[in-house]
């Protein structure tokens, strides 16, 4: 596909108008202010458009689709366990495959190429990744409550199996991590022995960290360190890690994150609809920290639109700093973009660059919502959102144009999600 007369961002996300882009074998094989002399096959007009790098979706459960709008206005406690963990224990394989399937059509539609996930039944994930030609780095959650080593557990054995069979397929495109759920929901000895199976696979790592204040508190009453030093101290940060929502993190906190190169997923929709807080964004980003943003599942969002969280990230930085200039539009999108690709080792995706990989949305700017234009990135942060999504594409496959998904089977996939919902609810007896 030959992109043409497109405004579109660049390396540095600048916006660069009446520009050319050649995509071949899953590449941008060509880049420039004037036509190619070569054929590039379709020639894609970009009047009134705006090319830009995909978005990566850092931190999320995608298999909670089944759950959107299922526990609301609750507390924390009464929605894990009076709705989330009822439900999510009643949940299948074939149902994660089936609710992985809409959550993968849901970030296609928004703009999305890439998302962190932690869940149960990988292999079904990882299927349904495989087959909708997105990307996707997939974690089996570790829970444990009692001193059992981790290979005495059933998600040793699923990482195991995972990495084994899954771990870069696709061309690279699914990619496999170790997790450990949080501090809370686990035990010292199995944080060090999921530290060092990372080390052993050279795997990266997801977990969520200092979400909550009782969660933070409760981890220095337990061991008199915050959870970002206790999963430092046991060696969970040596290799590269993915650290979700860090609400309550400290000063302190974030130097470990900076020595261990930590990536901080900030969620600020989900964190702002539980009331966990609002993280400290702007000055981890200030003090060096490298910060991508996620969307957390849709149970507690409640949906995949990254534009939505780019905006919001941006707006409660400010109210929390009362600082108008506390997070700049471009350091919102770079969140939302290049951080992301790199927090899961994708080295060459994430930006618009020569021989990058071609993972590219386009953006109708023909709307009202778009006009005047003074600044393109002020626009596309504060205006604009995932409907005006026209195309995604990943590797250089188109998976959402105008309404159709060409490696899915939309209509199959509602009719299972809904038959499911209804089935789990039936057997909950709700």
């Amino acid at each position: 596909m030959l992109f043409s007369d497109i405004t579109l961002l660049d390396e540095t996300l600048t916006p660069r108008e009446h520009m050319y882009l050649g995509v071949r074998d899953g590449r941008i094989a060509y880049l420039s202010d004037v036509p190619p002399e070569e054929e590039y096959g379709e020639v894609y007009h970009g009047h009134k458009k705006l090319l830009m790098p995909g978005m990566y979706n850092v931190h999320t459960h995608l298999p909670m689709t089944l759950l959107r709008g299922y526990g609301e206005n609750m507390t924390l406690d009464d929605w894990l366990h009076k709705r989330i963990f009822p439900f999510e224990a009643k949940m299948t394989g074939e149902d994660i495959y089936w609710s992985t399937l809409l959550g993968l059509a849901e970030l296609m539609r928004f703009g999305t190429v890439s998302a962190s996930d932690m869940y149960y039944h990988g292999a079904d994930m990882a299927r349904a990744v495989l087959e909708s030609g997105m990307k996707c780095s997939i974690s089996a959650t570790a829970l444990c409550f009692d001193d059992s080593p981790l290979k005495a557990l059933p998600v040793y054995r699923e990482t195991v199996s995972l990495f084994r069979d899954w771990n870069g397929k696709g061309d690279g495109r699914i990619q496999v991590d170790c997790n450990i759920h949080g501090e809370y929901t686990s035990t010292p000895r199995v944080v060090a022995d999921m530290a060092h199976l990372a080390k052993e696979l050279g795997a990266r790592v997801q977990v969520h960290l200092s979400e909550s204040e009782a969660e933070h508190q409760g981890c220095l009453q337990r061991h008199g360190k915050t959870p970002a030093r206790y999963f430092y101290d046991l060696g969970f940060f040596d290799s590269p890690a993915v650290a979700a929502h860090c609400v309550w993190t400290t000063p302190e906190d974030w130097e470990l994150f900076l020595e261990k190169r930590v990536t901080v997923a900030t969620c600020p929709v989900s964190n702002l609809k539980i009331a966990s807080g609002i993280a400290p964004a702007a000055q981890m980003l200030e003090r060096g920290v490298s910060l991508a943003l996620g969307t957390d599942g849709v149970a507690s969002n409640n949906d995949h639109d990254m534009f939505q969280d780019m905006k919001i990230l941006a707006l409660i930085q400010k109210y929390r700093a009362w600082d108008p200039t506390a997070m700049s539009p471009r350091q919102a999108l770079s969140a939302a973009t290049r951080t992301g690709a790199l927090a899961q080792g994708r080295t060459d995706c994430g930006s618009i660059a020569l021989h990058n990989r071609a993972d590219l949305v386009v953006l109708n700017m023909d709307a009202p919502h778009w006009e005047p234009v003074h600044d393109l990135l002020n626009t596309l942060v504060y205006s604009a959102s995932g409907h005006d999504v026209c195309l995604t594409m990943v590797d250089g496959q188109v998976v959402y144009r105008d309404g159709e998904y060409p490696t899915l089977d939309l209509e199959r996939i509602y009719w299972e999600v809904s038959a499911r919902k209804d089935r789990i609810l039936g057997e909950l007896g709700a």
